[in-house]
């Protein structure tokens, strides 16, 4: 999937969604921000501190709740912040992933894009 930056509009990322033992997971394939394709998580704390960004599973545990995966947690690397997590399919091609701090109403979502 393919992450757009919300202020820039311009590709950052390749995010590779997989499920494993019943649970979402999104890993970091490839950084697509010309300069920054080595670029460690400088900001991250515990294990994952200034490891690469490339690579680093930046979704975790999320669990299928309906038509949605909730449940789980997603870590901005730029930030070092890690935010509750809901996943949910848009059409066949978007990907509606909500990143929030408490209550859902307090939070924003991305709209990735599946690559061809």
């Amino acid at each position: 999937w393919k992450t757009i930056d919300d202020e820039t509009g311009k590709e950052k990322s390749y995010v590779e969604i997989y499920e494993k033992d019943g649970k979402l997971y999104g890993k970091v394939a490839k950084i697509l921000t010309k300069g920054k394709e080595d670029s460690k998580c400088d900001k991250c704390s515990g294990a994952l501190k200034n490891k690469p960004i490339q690579g680093m599973v930046i979704i975790n545990d999320l669990k299928k709740s309906g038509n949605e995966w909730t449940g789980g947690k997603i870590l901005d690397p730029n930030t070092g912040k890690e935010y509750k997590a809901t996943v949910k399919l848009n059409g066949k091609d978007k990907l509606d992933v909500r990143g929030y701090v408490g209550i859902s109403l307090v939070g924003r979502t991305q709209t990735w894009v599946k690559v061809k």
